[in-house]
């Protein structure tokens, strides 16, 4: 393993940091984005059963605005809970578009991994041809030992590249199509509040 790993050069180092950057942000992805951290089940029906007793003082809010993203969202419904249905909605809209963005943030590492690891890749392919083309000015095409060096880097960068790169890509649009799914349960469920304030009201 670390012949190959030396065998790529400088450039070997790069595509290992790639490789453990990416790794660490999916590992902590897959923490962060578990449903019961960004939708807890139990929280809408909470939620709503305080809302009809009126436990709706700012400690309760502030208490379930720090749970969850859910819980930040109804919070900022039960904040604006004595406006408009509209103003309501367009508050935890708003809301919701800062949330996604916290959300998504590290995934533009993992999204610039994909991209920059296949270049990477190619820029060991080329510095190994280069090497290459130069023992064959040097030497000549009958020494194969001195031409071995230069394509076995331009194929180990190449290679390592795209096990970075793909894996990081693979990843990227897993998560944000998980992002995705829990905004739409999110938004179904705040809806959900709206509607039980707007009945209180009427």
């Amino acid at each position: 393993m670390f012949e190959i790993v030396s065998s790529g050069g400088v450039v070997m180092i790069f595509l290992l940091v790639l490789m453990a950057l990416a790794m660490m942000i999916v590992g902590e992805r897959f923490w962060s984005l578990r449903d019961k951290e960004i939708i807890p089940k139990e929280l809408p029906a909470q939620v709503i059963d305080w809302s009809k007793k009126k436990h709706l003082d700012h400690k309760h809010i502030d208490q379930l605005a720090a749970t969850s993203p859910l819980g930040h969202l109804m919070a900022v419904a039960l904040r604006k809970r004595d406006e408009t249905r509209e103003q309501i909605i367009e508050a935890v809209e708003d809301a919701g578009r800062h949330l996604s963005h916290q959300l998504e943030k590290p995934l533009n590492w993992l999204h610039a991994i994909g991209e920059v690891a296949p270049l990477l890749g190619l820029l060991g392919t080329v510095i190994g041809m280069m090497k290459v083309f130069a023992n064959i000015m040097e030497f000549g095409v009958g020494n194969a030992n001195q031409l071995a060096g230069g394509i076995s880097q331009a194929l180990t960068t190449t290679a390592a590249g795209l096990i970075v790169a793909i894996p990081a890509v693979l990843f990227y649009r897993h998560f944000k199509n998980k992002i995705s799914d829990q905004t739409i349960v999110m938004e179904q469920q705040v809806m959900q509040l709206i509607d039980s304030i707007s009945q209180e009201k009427s």
